[in-house]
């Protein structure tokens, strides 16, 4: 049987909500608890400069995105494949504004570029525990609330100085899905890889003095900068 609300979970279920098994979740919550924490880094200069104003950045990061939404998602129920499942009809139109593949190119971009990825489940006209829909959440207005357990009790979601809080239902359940790369240091945000790429792409792209940048085309798809040493005329 297909459980409709995984991975957000399960609503109206028996059983206890998830417990967070690890004694150093607690403590790992305990300094932040209740208080909502802003990613790391600064999104918005990793967008522009990584993403918007890096070339091969950007190919790099269409590529992914494009190759992983394009791999198709199934239901099956029983071992037999069923795309008249509400499942398969909610996986193949998320929202009234985007099909799955969109949806999905949304959140691997937003992954290789932030390092995180949040997805909101709403609505139930219906009355079955089940989404209506689903909706990919800008990366840089999203805070994440730790919780006492050490998992997250709710998400505050900003937009110009308004905040609106999404926090997990009673029984558990958590209407926002949470997808991050590992990250080291962090026990709430995941890494960035422009934010490792950044150090690099920096030293590369800032000439130095008696350095002009020159565009230099390698043989292939791929492109970089790379500085020459400037002479003088006369």
């Amino acid at each position: 049987m297909v459980s409709m609300r995984w991975p957000f979970g399960q609503r109206g279920r028996a059983a206890a909500p998830e417990a967070k098994a690890s004694r150093a979740g607690a403590v790992a919550a305990f300094s932040s608890v209740g208080r909502p924490r802003w990613t790391p880094n600064d999104y918005a200069s990793l967008a522009r400069e990584g993403y918007q104003r890096n070339a091969v950045a950007y190919r790099c990061v269409r590529m992914i995105a494009e190759a992983a939404a394009s791999a198709p998602f199934a239901v099956f129920v029983d071992g037999a494949r069923d795309d008249a499942h509400p499942l398969a009809k909610l996986i193949r139109r998320p929202n009234p504004e985007q099909s799955g593949a969109e949806l999905m190119e949304a959140l691997y971009g937003a992954l290789q570029v932030s390092g995180n990825a949040y997805v909101e489940a709403t609505g139930d006209a219906d009355g079955d525990g089940a989404p209506d829909e689903l909706w990919a959440l800008r990366s840089d207005r999203v805070k994440v609330v730790p919780g006492r357990s050490g998992w997250p009790e709710a998400w505050d979601y900003c937009v110009d100085g308004r905040s609106v809080r999404i926090g997990r239902a009673a029984d558990g359940w958590a209407p926002v899905m949470h997808l991050k790369l590992w990250h080291p240091l962090d026990d709430w945000y995941g890494l960035s890889p422009l934010e490792a790429a950044a150090r690099g792409w920096t030293r590369t792209m800032r000439p130095g003095p008696g350095t002009r940048p020159c565009w230099t085309m390698r043989r292939g798809p791929a492109a970089r900068w790379s500085m020459a040493r400037a002479t003088a005329s006369g």
